[in-house]
């Protein structure tokens, strides 16, 4: 495991003590590689998987005539989420900076987004920028959280990955489109294709246990999408924030928003390479007999590893 945690590291090594003797084929190795996939998964949901906790038992139990407003108490929750995770080592000081800037990025695409009527929240509280609650930011930083964990819990490594300055215009101008469509041509079809185009040919290496995953990129990047996604319904369902069509009464959040999530994860993967830049997979054969893997060197900007390296 890359980059781990000390307390990551203290866990790593109960683990390995565990699964030292267990069988390396058959149906139960299969089951333990899921299991060990699924936890992994778990692990780095931490932070989002208790926001939206906290969003839902505030949806069921928060009293209306509270002191303190729900969105204020919700805000609260988030920091002391956040400095849970840093005096408990899940997280490293290298990957806060990359959180706070997923936060920055997306409490301003809040303020703009809200002014010109895109999305809505409940007008209750004073920890807020205008019409944004500050417990916004987080919902975006526990997507960054989420990207940065999983990058080093699954030791990920790549083949054919874009180059990243090419990668990094390539998220401004989504970025930015986020913005100018409103009062500009909608470009987001033209980007889809420019980053399909970008990424078809990268794959990425994902140790579980034993066994190293390889995906195409892109089918990482919509599978992802598709959860965040339904974490989206079931904050709308809670109330934290709604769409124009949900404010009579909630629905399903319209299908068309899988685009952006699928956009937004482009964003989020280009922040986190800055701080993890991709590296080339290692060979099955060069990890230790207990399934740890070596550090493995960081993709030259200006060549890309070809596929017979793997």
């Amino acid at each position: 495991m890359q980059r781990a945690t000390s307390l990551e590291r203290r866990i790593d090594e109960v683990a390995h003590r565990l699964l030292r003797d267990a069988s390396a084929s058959g149906i139960r190795a299969g089951l333990i590689e899921f299991a060990v996939f699924v936890l992994k998964q778990a692990w780095a949901c931490v932070f989002g998987a208790a926001l939206l906790v906290v969003i839902v038992a505030a949806r069921l139990w928060y009293p209306d005539d509270a002191v303190i407003a729900r969105n204020d108490a919700l805000t609260i929750a988030a920091v002391l989420i956040q400095l849970a995770m840093l005096v408990f080592r899940l997280e490293t000081g290298r990957e806060l900076w990359v959180i706070i800037l997923f936060h920055l990025t997306g409490t301003a695409m809040e303020l703009f987004k809200t002014d010109v009527g895109s999305w809505m929240y409940a007008a209750d509280g004073v920890l807020r920028i205008g019409g944004v609650p500050l417990f916004s930011g987080f919902m975006y930083a526990a997507v960054g959280s989420y990207m940065v964990r999983v990058h080093r819990l699954f030791d990920l490594g790549f083949v054919r990955y874009p180059r990243r300055w090419l990668t990094t215009v390539v998220a401004v101008a989504i970025y930015l489109n986020f913005f100018t469509h409103h009062f500009w041509w909608d470009a987001r079809w033209v980007l889809l294709a420019v980053v399909i185009l970008l990424w078809l040919p990268t794959v990425m290496y994902a140790r579980v246990w034993r066994r190293v995953l390889r995906l195409p990129l892109l089918l990482v990047f919509a599978g992802v999408a598709v959860f965040i996604y339904l974490a989206e319904n079931i904050g709308t369902w809670a109330g934290a924030w709604a769409y124009p069509d949900q404010v009579v009464a909630w629905q399903p959040v319209s299908a068309s928003k899988l685009g952006s999530w699928f956009l937004l994860m482009i964003i989020s993967v280009v922040m986190v390479t800055w701080v993890y830049p991709p590296r080339v997979p290692i060979t099955p054969g060069s990890a230790d007999d207990q399934g740890r893997m070596p550090q493995h060197p960081p993709l030259d900007e200006e060549s890309q590893a070809p596929a017979a390296g793997v």
